[in-house]
């Protein structure tokens, strides 16, 4: 059966201690979790002969996930993605949010939830280990309206799937756009970039953005352009077309509420394959393009530009400001959720 492990990580700053659960299945697969961030830490995965290794870029100690200026492996809200000029309004009322990212407001201000100590209790699931992580969100913090209730699961099954499911309450009018970070290379997290990965986005269109990355409402084709990854392509073959490499969100085909194929990577050097499921509307594709290789990471590996990939399914950046987007208002009475499912494979 698989299995849950509990034990203290490290100390944040105020004494507090830190907590490490780690899930595995009877294959091996095993899943490390934060209870600071609701952050996944590593995961272990075999390639095509068996061999385990981590294929998340992170940080070996407390230290490191404190600042963790990427977001690897963070839960992120209370919105994800970019609010444009930081600002935006509901009900007829204007909300001024941390300008973190130039004049814009980027995953859910200056201490996200990526920052936060959420509370960890195990979840009882047959055939799979599972952890909640629950947090609430208090009426004006990083300027957000009502108190909102939040919960992030994570479930690792006995066919190597993790799944994460995300919901949200409120008790005032509020936007709630959650989303998951994780910086993956499918060759291992010091295999160096990830730029011969096989890509596959379930998509024929993106929202367009401008030069600071704030989409403008516009829906564009994906057809005839760099950006066309409706069939497998190595993520590096065209990558020098795109300004800065791939940072943007994708229109998924799928128009229901179910959990469906969204994107799938496939890394020929060690035949690890990653699927990513989902019930969202859109999905964030990004290639680490702000990594420098001032950030140390596991095993003292300095992450380069492209060491690692981000598959973020979402609804879509700047929504707040965009009627015409899928809506992230959630209100009293109503329940956000959210869905990814990680599936990994080997060929």
């Amino acid at each position: 059966m698989p299995d849950i492990q509990h034990e203290t990580y490290g100390r944040l700053p105020d004494g507090r201690d830190v907590s490490l659960l780690t899930l595995t299945n009877d294959h091996g697969v095993r899943v490390r979790l934060l209870d600071f961030g609701a952050i996944v830490a590593s995961v272990e995965v075999p390639d095509r002969n068996g061999e385990l290794a981590d294929i998340t870029l992170g940080y070996d100690d407390v230290a490191g996930w404190l600042d963790n200026a990427p977001y690897f492996g963070a839960t992120i809200g209370r919105c994800a993605n970019r609010i444009g000029k930081a600002a935006f309004k509901l009900d007829g009322k204007t909300y001024k949010l941390a300008a973190n990212n130039g004049e814009n407001h980027l995953h859910g201000g200056n201490v996200g939830f990526n920052k936060v100590l959420w509370k960890a209790e195990p979840s009882s699931v047959p055939d799979a280990a599972g952890v909640h992580f629950m947090h609430l969100s208090r009426d004006g913090e990083e300027a957000y309206p009502g108190n909102l209730n939040v919960v992030v699961t994570y479930t690792l099954t006995n066919d190597n799937a993790l799944r994460i499911e995300f919901a949200a309450t409120t008790d005032a009018p509020t936007i709630c756009n959650l989303a998951h970070h994780t910086y993956w290379n499918l060759s291992g997290a010091a295999a160096g970039d990830i730029l011969d990965h096989e890509l596959m986005i379930d998509a024929d269109a993106y929202t367009a953005s401008d030069s600071d990355l704030i989409t403008t409402g516009e829906i564009k084709p994906v057809a005839g352009t760099p950006l066309d990854f409706t069939k497998p392509t190595p993520m590096g073959a065209r990558i020098n077309d795109v300004p800065g490499g791939y940072d943007l969100n994708y229109v998924l085909r799928n128009k229901t509420d179910l959990i469906v194929l969204a994107a799938r990577v496939r890394d020929p050097k060690s035949g690890r394959v990653l699927e990513v499921h989902t019930d969202q509307p859109g999905i964030q594709f990004y290639t680490g393009n702000f990594l420098d290789g001032s950030i140390t990471g596991k095993a003292g590996i300095n992450y380069r530009r492209h060491h690692g990939f981000c598959l973020e399914t979402q609804r879509f950046p700047n929504a707040p400001n965009i009627p015409g987007f899928p809506s992230v208002v959630l209100r009293p009475g109503e329940k956000y959720e959210h869905v990814m499912v990680h599936k990994f494979l080997t060929e």
